[in-house]
């Protein structure tokens, strides 16, 4: 019998009998991975989200139980996309979507751009791009949740005390302040200030940020590039970047340390930091992955 009539007669078998054929070399693919699970969504039985790389459905009412859940409330459906849930395609391979940054940040200023953030991504390549998937996501809502406690929800532009802004000039440091004594206030997603944080930002970024600090409030990819900056290469008080304390695990506590130190942490301020844990525990939410551990200082 020719190849042709074998395959033909196996195709007749098939159908006779109601197998399902399977075509060697064609793998089967898994099931499109549904939203995300959110902490603030509330499911009803039926109701259906994604969470690591895996469909659930919702048994009954719940809100706030992350699937698998403990109470047998989540039923397995199965690995979705593949096996793992890959970066969403956005522009720059950034982990979270547009869609996404709209919703942690709904009364955000016009200013700050997701198309300024995406393209402030390639300053510094490892930031929100280290690790497994789940690290990039928590590092990037880590990230993302202190901005947004700096700037009041990515509202503020620059410091609004403006009675602080002449004392962020170190008239001691050798090349001085020659934008003026008043001139390196706050601004951005980090607040950058000081005549020596914009000298050395801008010498990093290859930006003229000490003559010019108002690049950081005139233009939104600048912006992003200086809070990155400062994510990826300053301890500030602290004993490590941010970068390093989500990408190693030491957790979301000690990103509040190397941006704000005491002022915040060992019972400083345990208001402030309760907010920029909250909002992290909100923002790994809208993005489908645990929190983590240590997540105050």
């Amino acid at each position: 019998m020719s190849r042709l009539r074998a395959l033909a007669a196996l195709a007749a078998l098939v159908v006779a009998v109601g197998l399902v054929a399977i075509i060697p070399g064609t793998p089967a693919s898994a099931a499109a991975c549904t939203a995300s699970w959110q902490a603030s969504t509330v499911y009803w039985g039926g109701d259906q989200a994604s969470r690591g790389g895996r469909n659930y459905q919702a048994k009954w009412w719940t809100q706030g139980e992350a699937p698998p859940g403990s109470t047998g409330v989540w039923q397995d459906l199965g690995a979705c996309g593949g096996g793992t849930t890959p970066p969403p395609t956005n522009p720059g391979g950034f982990v979270v979507s547009e869609a996404q940054f709209n919703q942690m940040f709904p009364g955000r200023n016009s200013f700050y751009t997701y198309s300024g953030l995406v393209a402030a991504l390639g300053a510094y390549p490892a930031f929100a791009r280290t690790g497994s998937v789940t690290v990039q996501r928590q590092e990037a809502a880590a990230f993302l949740a202190n901005t947004y406690h700096e700037t009041g929800g990515l509202v503020h532009i620059v410091e609004q005390n403006t009675a602080n802004y002449p004392h962020y000039c170190d008239p001691g440091q050798p090349y001085g302040c020659p934008a003026g004594q008043s001139a390196y206030y706050g601004r951005g997603p980090i607040q950058l200030s000081w005549n020596f944080n914009y000298n050395a930002a801008g010498n990093a970024l290859g930006l003229p940020l000490l003559t010019n600090p108002w690049l950081v409030q005139n233009d939104a990819s600048v912006a992003w590039k200086t809070a990155i900056w400062y994510w990826m290469t300053q301890n500030g008080p602290g004993t490590m970047t941010a970068h390093n304390a989500m990408v190693t695990g030491a957790g979301f506590g000690q990103t509040i340390r190397s941006i704000n130190g005491s002022i915040e942490c060992n019972g400083g301020n345990p208001a402030q930091v309760q907010s920029r844990v909250t909002r992290y525990q909100q923002f790994v939410g809208i993005l489908g992955v645990p929190a983590g551990a240590n997540l105050s200082c």
